[in-house]
């Protein structure tokens, strides 16, 4: 049996990265349009900028932009289930795994994680994120690698041996 390498915190982030840009921002441009611009005050992004670009933090915290609920639900939904999506249908991994050839697993087995451990992965990024992404920045202090919602869920990310030979 070959050696297992774990995905440390960098590559993981680069593939959150490429997540962010394949997945997120398609499905929030789909749902932006569809809420007739209703899920968020654009308008009240540009001058909240601008506050800041011209040296005014305190301005431009001041007044945060008002969010539809029921709009960022179906983004989060959305996001959600398209995710899960990937991680079934190539094994472990979304489009910016596959970029920088690593996938998730089951961390005793290193085979395929299953439903439950995707929906429990899924849902560990919340607390992951909590307590300013402590569950994310403990992947570069460990051995194995593993966030937060690595250990919630039983799994780990690892380097995809296959793909690397393939390419």
């Amino acid at each position: 049996m070959r050696e297992v390498r774990y995905a440390g915190f960098w590559v993981r982030f680069i593939a959150s990265f490429v997540d962010t840009l394949t997945l997120a921002l398609p499905v929030a441009i789909v749902i932006y349009f569809i809420s007739d611009g209703n899920w968020f005050d654009f308008a009240q992004y540009k001058q909240n900028i601008a506050y800041a670009m011209s040296g005014n933090a305190t301005k431009a915290l001041a007044s945060q932009p008002q969010t539809s609920l029921q709009w960022e639900l179906l983004f989060e939904v959305t996001v959600f289930l398209v995710t899960l999506l990937f991680w079934r249908r190539w094994r472990g991994a979304t489009p910016g795994k596959k970029f920088v050839h690593i996938k998730i697993v089951d961390f005793k087995t290193h085979k395929e994680l299953d439903n439950k451990q995707a929906i429990t992965r899924a849902f560990g990024y919340i607390v992951s994120t909590l307590f300013f992404l402590i569950g994310f920045i403990m992947v570069a202090f460990r051995e194995d690698k593993r966030a937060l919602h690595d250990m919630l869920a039983g799994t780990a990310v690892i380097y995809d041996e296959t793909t690397q030979k393939e390419s």
